[in-house]
């Protein structure tokens, strides 16, 4: 019984066509018999495998786990002439089609997190809950934030037009994001990870991210939704996080000692946060639950 739960839990990839979008590269782990899908969406300059990897086969324990490459990263289908977080949610549902998913959890990280919230205004069949992690409904509050805003298409077309930077790679940026790695190998694989996005694609990818409101309608969502707060996040502060949660009804909050990084510097921690999300939003648990504060390992 123990081999037969170690392999539905051990992830294994592959490339699957998406007709008339493209062909994209996913990680799975078909998990026990019977058991609830969740459908993983990375975060911006990431690839599945950097963002969920080291967490794919805690979950695979108790889930069905599927985590795609979004457009434009890593093996990914191609963005287009503009990359839009509209088309990712429009991609995720189409893969669910592809793979023969009815329903599924959308779990969502900093962009990802955006993604799976257009997931409920798009496709609310498709979903059976929602697990956002380390995201907001906007992230265009202050001054600051408006102004850059509104230098990143600027930006975006002085990269395009650069031939040195249009080949460029996105791993300084996503490193930044990341924040500082301790362990030097976990840091070269991040690095190697973020480079297989184009540096023109995370900026425009950015630039969806500042353009993204759901305050209009985040309100409305009637699924079972479990929100993760990284408390320590110099990305998207914990104020916006929490800021979504009580926006949503009945919304469960999950607060880790971390920075939004988590999925790489403290990814047994992340995974134990995440199990409980994930669970917590399944068909027959309580839509509403305790805070929690998790600590930081």
């Amino acid at each position: 019984m123990r081999q037969v739960a170690r392999e539905a839990a051990t992830p294994v990839t592959r490339l699957v066509d998406l007709p008339g979008r493209g062909v994209t590269r996913v990680w799975e782990c078909p998990g026990p018999r019977g058991a609830q899908t969740l459908m993983l969406i990375h975060g911006v300059a990431c690839t599945a495998e950097l963002n969920w990897g080291k967490v794919l086969a805690p979950l695979g324990l108790e889930f069905r786990v599927v985590a795609a490459d979004l457009r434009g990263h890593g093996d990914g289908i191609s963005p287009g002439s503009r990359f839009r977080l509209e088309d990712c949610a429009d991609d995720v549902a189409a893969l669910a089609v592809a793979l023969g998913i009815r329903r599924f959890t959308a779990v969502g990280y900093s962009m990802g997190g955006m993604v799976a919230q257009l997931m409920y205004r798009r496709h609310a069949p498709l979903l059976s809950g929602l697990v956002l992690c380390c995201t907001a409904a906007n992230v265009r509050g202050s001054p600051t934030e408006m102004l850059a805003a509104l230098a990143l298409p600027t930006a975006a077309a002085a990269i395009r037009w650069n031939p040195v930077l249009r080949r460029a790679g996105a791993d300084a940026l996503g490193m930044t994001l990341l924040g500082h790695v301790d362990d030097p190998a976990t840091a070269r694989w991040a690095r190697a990870q973020l480079s297989r996005t184009t540096l023109v694609t995370a900026v425009s990818a950015i630039q969806a991210v500042c353009e993204f409101s759901s305050e209009g309608w985040i309100g409305q969502v009637d699924v079972p939704t479990a929100v993760v707060v990284t408390a320590r996040d110099r990305i998207v502060p914990a104020s916006r996080q929490l800021r979504l949660a009580r926006a949503i009804p009945g919304a469960s909050v999950h607060q880790v000692g971390a920075g939004h990084g988590m999925c790489v510097n403290a990814p047994q921690l992340f995974a134990r946060t995440l199990a409980e999300a994930c669970s917590g939003v399944q068909p027959g648990r309580a839509l509403a639950a305790p805070c929690r504060r998790a600590g930081a390992g």
